[in-house]
């Protein structure tokens, strides 16, 4: 278990809402290029498909004073050097390659990045999961993170936090804290709130020994709220629920992490049976 905060990302292209997230304590503003591939896969659902562009990352580093700029780029293609040499040119800290499948991939990423910046692999296919051993095995990662939306479809889950509840997540960890690399996984939103409750989330980030989370799209929905005063009010409260949280969870005993997994075991399972199959 981690008594160390959780590093919280937020995904925007909007310079008003960065400036409000940084104020607000996020650490890594996360602009995301990622569009090869991702309707096909996501596109029947109520998922965010970011419409960012690559002028996008100078527009936000130019704002940032204390947070991380982190860029998702494409899955390895063709254009991959010329896009990750543009990223890490106008500013990106920390580029993340998402969807990959195998370690010749990881690889040829980690040499494109060529230590500019800052390497995160995003885990999210059932073939990483496959292989991760011998992704592991490839020198100059530094983060990782475990994408639990893609990951769930590509096992076709209903839920996609059956992958906390039947062990993936938790071997997967287990993996890369060998290998001493940070990692986190999926996404939280507002204590209080989501189907699977953000507090129920944070106890397993706690007890697995995870150091980042991305702040979900509901955490502060900026589709539903136009005020920049309210959208300011939104996060400076939300990350400091986060963050006494947090501070709570670092008291907590090992029987209480262990009660929570059983209960988010439970809860899930009833998430999973409720969902309408197609």
């Amino acid at each position: 278990m981690t008594g160390m905060a959780l590093k919280l990302m937020y995904i925007t292209n909007e310079v008003e809402i960065a400036k409000i997230a940084e104020k607000a304590g996020v650490d890594w503003i996360f602009v995301d290029l990622e569009i090869n591939g991702k309707e096909k896969r996501q596109g029947h659902l109520d998922t965010v498909i970011s419409k960012h562009m690559i002028s996008d990352v100078k527009k936000i580093k130019s704002v940032l004073e204390k947070s991380e700029l982190l860029v998702r780029v494409n899955p390895i293609f063709e254009g991959s050097k010329d896009e990750i040499d543009s990223v890490i040119e106008y500013g990106a800290d920390i580029v993340m390659l998402p969807f990959f499948k195998t370690k010749e991939e990881v690889d040829k990423f980690v040499g494109y990045v060529n230590n500019r910046a800052k390497v995160m692999l995003l885990l999210e296919t059932p073939q990483a999961v496959d292989n991760v051993d011998s992704i592991l095995s490839v020198s100059g990662i530094d983060y990782i993170h475990i994408g639990l939306n893609d990951l769930h479809l590509g096992y076709k889950m209903k839920f996609m936090f059956e992958l906390l509840s039947e062990g993936t997540v938790e071997m997967l960890c287990k993996k890369i804290k060998e290998k001493s690399i940070p990692y986190g996984f999926g996404g939280v939103a507002r204590l209080g709130t989501g189907l699977l409750p953000a507090e129920n989330i944070l106890a397993e980030h706690y007890r697995l020994g995870s150091s980042m989370v991305i702040l979900s799209r509901s955490f502060c929905n900026i589709k539903e709220l136009s005020d920049l005063d309210i959208i300011s009010q939104t996060f400076k409260e939300g990350i400091a629920d986060i963050r006494k949280y947090e501070a709570e969870l670092s008291l907590k005993s090992e029987e209480f992490f262990r009660q929570n997994k059983i209960n988010l075991k439970m809860l899930v399972d009833k998430i999973k049976n409720s969902c309408v199959t197609d």
